[in-house]
């Protein structure tokens, strides 16, 4: 009992931020060259949510970084850490997004109770840990809700199973070499059927076009090992609910996701990392076959966006919030999940402030003299940022949340800003660094 005290006492200190101390743990010490993926459910409203695992699998090879093991950024509504089961120590860790946390945002998850599939890769453990889920409060500090004990040499364990998904080997659309040094990203086809395999193939080589195309995603292109996955549905198309369309799709994607009909996501999470298997991945990518414009993104989670004329820019704003964890700059007071963002504590996201702690935002890059808030020049083109500074109207609210530049691929599909670019390039750096 003792033990199991001390142990939990540890484990409680990561809400305080200890986890920034145990950078130097040594991936060959503590872990092994597979993933642990965990599926598990997350139950509940706005007022509380509880996580369920359901199932643990065995997958080889390990695509993240060996040495960047704890997360520096204090990015996500949630946080997994991997602490060592005898003495505490933080192994490992990252911040992600949810979509059940965008639910319990609108009318519906306030009262209303929903499961939520979710899923975590994370590095095989050499021996016991303690898997701790944590959730940010309201004074913007991570809590742990769940516990998870994880033994990988338990034979009792019966969730764990040997890695039975086997799929065609993946496509590489681009392969610049070894995967713990360099992002991986997997374009997931949803919405093809057993006939669209050649429109398919050539929609990810677009899709791979699209990734890199943009800034600083071009410049870094040799970081990138970009795969494709060969998997068809039962039927062309994706689900839209408000035009009568139903397909039994790959992983589930539907518009009309939360109300909203250009919000196209899905909630198969299991399906989907079902059809990823084995292939290396950092980030996912749901490529829709479908011209519809539509799109999505979460932090950690996945970005998916529509074959539409606009994807080009579609999908560089989508991977903005899933890569860099990125806020959207625009304003839409009618979004039912427009509570998000409290005007009283300073956002994670490092791309929007309402000025409580801006010293801890863009601050520092502002030049001498900038006003703050700093007044808009209407003769500046969408297409362009403008100057840095501090500008009203972002996270979907038209006053209190400041963006950093007047027009931005977070709000009007201008080129990334200054600030959203060095946030790339940072989570850039945290897999080939």
């Amino acid at each position: 009992m003792k033990k199991l005290f001390l142990l939990f006492s540890l484990l409680g200190c990561l809400c305080a931020g200890g986890v920034s101390q145990a950078q130097n743990v040594r991936f060959k010490k503590c872990f092994e060259d597979y993933t642990l993926r965990i599926d598990y459910h997350r139950v509940g409203n706005r007022q509380h949510d509880t996580v369920y695992v359901v199932g643990v699998e065995r997958i080889k090879g390990w695509a993240g970084s060996l040495t960047q093991l704890i997360d520096p950024f204090d990015n996500g509504d949630y946080r997994v850490v991997v602490c060592d089961g005898a003495s505490g120590q933080p192994l490992y860790s990252r911040g992600y997004n949810s979509l059940f946390h965008e639910y319990r945002d609108t009318p519906q998850g306030k009262d209303s109770i929903a499961c939520f599939e979710e899923v975590l890769r994370l590095p095989w453990p050499k021996k016991r840990v303690e898997i701790c889920f944590q959730k940010r409060g309201e004074d913007q500090q991570y809590y742990t809700q769940y516990y998870y004990s994880f033994s990988p040499d338990s034979a009792l364990d019966k969730l764990v199973r040997e890695s039975w998904v086997r799929v065609e080997s993946p496509v590489r659309l681009q392969y610049k070499g070894d995967s713990h040094k360099k992002i991986d990203v997997v374009i997931v086809p949803e919405g093809y059927g057993p006939a669209d395999t050649a429109k398919m193939m050539r929609d990810m080589a677009t899709f791979c076009d699209y990734l890199l195309g943009q800034e600083p995603f071009s410049s870094r292109r040799a970081d990138f090992n970009v795969w494709g996955v060969r998997l068809t549905g039962e039927a062309s198309g994706i689900t839209d609910p408000k035009r009568g369309i139903q397909v039994n799709s790959l992983v589930g994607a539907s518009y009309n996701t939360f109300g909203s009909d250009r919000y196209l996501m899905t909630t198969r999470l299991f399906k989907l990392h079902v059809a990823i298997g084995s292939t290396p991945c950092d980030h996912i990518i749901i490529m829709a076959n479908s011209t519809t414009y539509g799109g999505g993104a979460i932090y950690n989670f996945y970005a998916m966006s529509s074959l539409n004329e606009m994807a080009y820019m579609v999908l560089p704003h989508e991977l903005g919030h899933s890569i860099g964890g990125l806020a959207d700059e625009y304003v839409d007071e009618l979004l039912s999940y427009g509570d998000m963002h409290s005007l009283t504590v300073e956002p994670t996201e490092p791309n929007i402030t309402t000025l409580v702690d801006f010293a801890s935002k863009w601050a520092a890059m502002l030049p001498e003299g900038c006003a703050v808030p700093t007044p808009f020049d209407k003769s500046v083109p969408r297409t362009e940022n403008g100057p840095l500074g501090v500008y009203e109207g972002a996270g979907y609210h038209s006053k209190g949340i400041y963006r950093p530049t007047m027009h931005c691929m977070m709000r009007d599909y201008a080129p990334f800003c200054p600030v959203c670019a060095r946030r790339l390039n940072d989570i850039f750096d945290l897999y080939t660094k």
